[in-house]
């Protein structure tokens, strides 16, 4: 999706820059934390060529989108919600990375069957679902309100989860930054869960300008949507 048009539009209090490309079933693709719609362009592409329409924003406070000065994963997850029911989606697909997987739970927790299908990776319930290497690499970083969303949220309990009934794809890198028993937590507590973990990979170098997540993805979606 380079050169693309960014669209701009309300939601939640805030104003969401996004991109649409492609033609067929609506996925949204929702990028992680400090990043932007564009991290998810190789996805974006492997879609669109397999006939889908992609809806990228870029999450608020980020991207082309005027910087905040607090975030909370909650107010993310409306922001989507919002913008679902403005652009007239039923029931899409969803995919997230990162702090992208941690929106699309809560807004199906928060607006159950909003979502038609969902892919998360690297989805982490509670701060204690990271890796101690990273949470004191965020911790010894100058101070920042994305960095402090991370520290201290999501707050999601596995029991929640249980009420999501549509398929869930959920995939980790081997190596990833979410602690493993947070990954197979996730996957447990989700009544229609598949699991994968992408041997010899990290957090993110299996999807930022990686094809494999989007072959997972291409394959999850042509057999649950």
């Amino acid at each position: 999706m380079n050169e693309e048009v960014l669209y701009q539009m309300t939601v939640n209090g805030v104003c969401i820059n996004y991109a649409v490309a492609g033609e067929g079933k609506p996925v949204i693709l929702v990028h992680g934390n400090g990043e932007s719609h564009k991290a998810l362009s190789m996805q974006a592409e492997q879609l669109v060529n397999a006939g889908y329409k992609v809806y990228a924003p870029d999450s608020r406070g980020h991207g082309a989108n005027e910087p905040l000065k607090e975030y909370h994963y909650i107010d993310m997850a409306e922001d989507i919600f919002q913008f679902i029911r403005k652009v007239g989606l039923d029931k899409p697909a969803f995919y997230g990375h990162s702090d992208g997987g941690i929106i699309g739970l809560l807004l199906e927790i928060n607006h159950p069957g909003t979502l038609g299908v969902m892919a998360i990776s690297g989805t982490n319930l509670s701060p204690k679902g990271l890796s101690a290497d990273f949470i004191k690499e965020c911790a010894n970083e100058a101070s920042d309100p994305l960095t402090e969303m991370m520290l201290n949220e999501p707050n999601i309990a596995p029991q929640q989860l249980e009420n999501i009934k549509i398929p869930v794809l959920v995939t980790a890198g081997e190596y990833d930054l979410i602690l493993r028993e947070e990954t197979d937590r996730i996957a447990e507590h989700l009544p229609y869960a598949k699991k994968i973990i992408v041997e010899g990979k990290n957090h993110g170098n299996y999807i930022i300008d990686s094809s494999i997540m989007g072959e997972l993805l291409l394959d999850f979606l042509s057999e649950n949507y």
